[in-house]
């Protein structure tokens, strides 16, 4: 494998850093672009990024797209604080030799308050993550952001440690800033919303994640996972139908 490039965005991530960081020790070059932390994740990065660069949060894809642009190496890993990349996964990369691929999907082995998720399709997520730079870009969404690749693409074996939702207060937490970005999205496409969008959205997600994808065999955890799939669903239409009621209010305020 050629020399690789890491990036990280963060935004008070101390108590993910120093783990994700370490484990990409092996890398050529850690490139770390943090959103004005108030916490120690900076501090605690010093010894262990190549660079850390101050950056005003402008949004997924435009902290992403700057990182990337500061890289001095053509391949790239981009990797969340809350990831850690095995043992095993740095050895599969460190071994690559395949010139004819742009980029590699990595398969995520997802934890919710510490239990391994193998249902709700925790299980079969994969993430384009190591990619050529010269052919990616990243996808202009303000949530889920993704890398595109202008060629051929392969999936690599071993697993990305995923420590998704640490507690419940950081789920409620998370949750409400997500729905709040998606419902952005889903407004700007001109997404209609009433109470029965609402409230048929909200109960579908619960029974997809909890019986069509399984979430019943994880137990307790499953239906955790379940139920706020439910809550962000809820929350992102009803967040619709208000920046839609708030756009109509507008609009009839101006005929007066």
């Amino acid at each position: 494998m050629y020399k690789i490039s890491a990036i990280i965005i963060t935004k008070n991530e101390e108590a993910n850093i120093t783990d994700c960081l370490n484990s990409i020790s092996w890398v050529d070059e850690i490139i770390l672009v943090d959103a004005e932390s108030t916490d120690k994740t900076v501090e605690l990065a010093r010894t262990l990024a190549s660079k850390i660069i101050i950056r005003k949060w402008e949004g997924f894809v435009k902290q992403k797209e700057f990182a990337l642009n500061q890289t001095s190496n053509e391949w790239i890993l981009n990797i969340d604080a809350d990831e850690r990349v095995s043992t095993l996964l740095k050895d599969e990369i460190i071994n690559l030799n395949k010139n004819d691929v742009d980029g590699f999907y990595l398969r995520r082995e997802n934890y919710f308050l510490k239990k391994q998720i193998k249902s709700c399709g925790w299980d079969n997520d994969y993430q384009l993550r190591l990619v050529r730079k010269s052919k990616t870009h990243f996808t202009n969404r303000l949530v889920h952001e993704g890398a595109v690749v202008e060629g051929k693409t392969e999936r690599l074996k071993n697993r990305l440690v995923h420590y998704t939702f640490a507690s419940v207060e950081k789920t409620i937490s998370k949750i409400n800033h997500y729905s709040s970005l998606r419902a952005e999205e889903l407004f700007r496409e001109k997404k209609k919303v009433r109470g029965f969008t609402i409230i048929s959205h909200g109960i579908a997600a619960f029974f997809r994640f909890f019986i069509a994808l399984r979430g019943y065999k994880d137990g307790v955890h499953g239906l955790i996972i379940s139920l706020f799939n439910s809550i962000t669903t809820f929350l992102i239409y009803i967040k619709v139908w208000e920046l839609q009621t708030e756009e109509k209010a507008k609009k009839e305020h101006t005929l007066y």
